[in-house]
């Protein structure tokens, strides 16, 4: 299940119903999904693709996507440093940036925008079962956490894909790529 913080009010929302109201109230699309059957854990593209048919041709008829893949990154890919480089910069897109996560965890930072105003830079952290939504325009940036692994279903409105626009806003300079993860728990305070 994701997890959001707000880093600049000091919050953090766990609960599913609270996480996809947040991210609905600035335009963010988040759902949890299942595979139609089971999967091996290093199971080929055209197998997960398969077993996620149904829930990617529901997203392809309601978002107007044309194409869907399978990115799998892993701390061995090469040239990680400079793939993680396009995306860890504030940036946009002309289409939206849809991903269902299989298997690691990363970190979209969102820059919501209404107009003129900004509100706070949120973090959402997406694991296993999670899919986004990015809509179109929206300034964001991701990282991935710090087992750098992830495994993704990418759809595209654009057979070629989408292309970063960069805002050069420096944003995401004040934000580091903090991953909690599902075994963080505050440690009770002790008394002395």
């Amino acid at each position: 299940m994701a997890t959001i913080r707000i880093p600049d009010e000091n919050g953090r929302l766990t609960e599913p119903e609270a996480v996809r109201a947040y991210l609905a109230g600035i335009g963010i699309d988040y759902e949890r999904w299942e595979p139609s059957h089971p999967l091996m854990v290093d199971a080929p593209a055209e197998e997960i693709l398969a077993a996620y048919s149904a829930e990617i041709d529901r997203l392809k008829s309601r978002g107007g996507y044309v194409t869907a893949d399978v990115i799998d990154v892993t701390p061995e890919t090469p040239g990680l440093e400079a793939m993680l480089n396009k995306f860890n910069s504030e940036h946009w897109h002309d289409e939206d940036e849809v991903r269902f996560i299989i298997e690691g965890r990363g970190l979209f930072h969102i820059h919501p925008r209404q107009g003129e105003r900004t509100g706070p830079v949120i973090a959402i952290e997406v694991e296993a079962g999670d899919l986004i939504r990015v809509p179109r325009g929206t300034w964001h940036w991701f990282d991935l956490c710090p087992e750098r692994r992830i495994r993704a279903i990418r759809l595209f409105q654009n057979a070629s894909g989408w292309t970063p626009r960069y805002t050069q806003s420096g944003v995401d300079r004040n934000y580091q790529p903090v991953c909690l993860g599902p075994a963080y728990l505050p440690r009770p305070a002790t008394l002395s």
